[in-house]
């Protein structure tokens, strides 16, 4: 039998722990070849592939990113996509395709696999910890872990010059980067998109901060936004999902907070540092699980599901189930956390 494999969407740490388990149980163990389409669904698109036997993987547990490539290519945008994968796949003898991905390349598999009898199996992946019907993704604790080291070194220099700095994370809907991270970093505002915040608030809280004697940190996660306007964006050109690159709140806040405090005020961006560099050892533990029992859902024949974490188990769930809605923060867990703000 030969499984295909892709990876799609932002990378993350901890897509090669995934491609390594798949292959190494696949071929040891059941006899597979495998087929690596690169860049995303542009691989079996344009039938860009590799070949992926057991030496292509050694070495790649602990490199970040992805041997694959990958883009946010969308083939249901595409002229005659759908029809072009399956020609693609047929030509290829690629019977199985293991899809891992976040939110809109699991979607794009959910439509294939349910709609178009191509046969795929899910495998989630984004530092956003966003998807429904897991406890975890994989490459989220680390990106977690990189927030908070920024926090931790943001204090020490916002206290030398007693000025307000605002670290600006990722994950556009789902504010768990800047709620996991601020409250581990010590942040004394944490601001995540599910709660619409106030400025006067937040001005509050860092005069409060200040009147203690110690500088402000305030998270921002990047799709927050005010309680009187819009979200905040620089650029407003969107990708082939449909989706807007987030960026420029905690800058915009930055400015607020100096204007109507008088304090000075400087912000840090994160951004793609949170998806780049060494998967934690977690990261590698949960990637490599999945890559395993996403295998062995290619060997029973049960398609159209998605690998999943649920407690300390692995199961699995229908892709459409997990794709249909975004994992967000419970008002209830933030709402525990106020009690450091200010």
């Amino acid at each position: 039998m030969r499984v295909g494999v892709l990876t799609g969407g932002g990378d993350c740490p901890g897509l090669n722990a995934v491609i390594r388990a798949i292959v190494r149980k696949g071929v040891q163990e059941y006899g597979y070849d495998f087929t690596g389409f690169r860049d995303g669904w542009r691989g079996p698109l344009e039938n860009d592939t590799v070949r992926l036997d057991i030496p292509a993987v050694r070495g790649i547990l602990p490199r970040g990113g992805t041997i694959l490539g990958s883009s946010r290519t969308n083939p249901l945008k595409e002229r005659s996509g759908i029809r072009r994968i399956k020609e693609n796949l047929a030509e290829l003898e690629v019977e199985a395709l293991i899809v891992i991905g976040g939110e809109d390349t699991l979607g794009v598999a959910a439509r294939l696999s349910g709609e178009y009898d191509v046969p795929c199996v899910g495998v989630p992946k984004t530092i956003d910890n966003d998807l429904s019907a897991t406890d975890y993704t994989f490459g989220f604790d680390t990106a977690v872990g990189i927030a908070t080291e920024a926090i931790d070194r943001l204090h020490t220099t916002a206290e030398s010059h007693m000025r307000v700095l605002v670290c600006e994370v990722m994950g556009r809907h789902a504010g768990w980067i800047a709620l996991h991270s601020g409250l581990a970093g010590g942040a004394n505002v944490i601001l995540i998109p599910e709660q619409r915040f106030d400025v006067e608030q937040v001005c509050a809280w860092v005069t409060s901060r200040f009147r203690a004697s110690y500088a402000p940190i305030v998270v921002v996660a990047e799709g927050a936004v005010p309680k009187d306007g819009d979200m905040v964006l620089k650029d407003q050109s969107l990708d082939s999902f449909g989706h807007v690159r987030l960026s420029g709140v905690g800058e915009w806040l930055a400015k607020e907070i100096e204007k109507r405090t008088g304090k000075e005020a400087r912000t840090t961006v994160l951004g793609h540092i949170q998806r780049g560099g060494t998967p934690s050892p977690f990261d590698r533990w949960l990637a490599t699980r999945f890559g395993l029992h996403a295998i062995d859902c290619v060997r029973d024949g049960d398609f159209g599901t998605m690998v999943a974490l649920r407690g300390t188990d692995i199961v699995r769930v229908p892709i459409a189930d997990a794709t249909a809605s975004l994992k967000t923060v419970d008002p209830k867990l933030y709402e525990e956390v106020g009690v450091f703000f200010g």
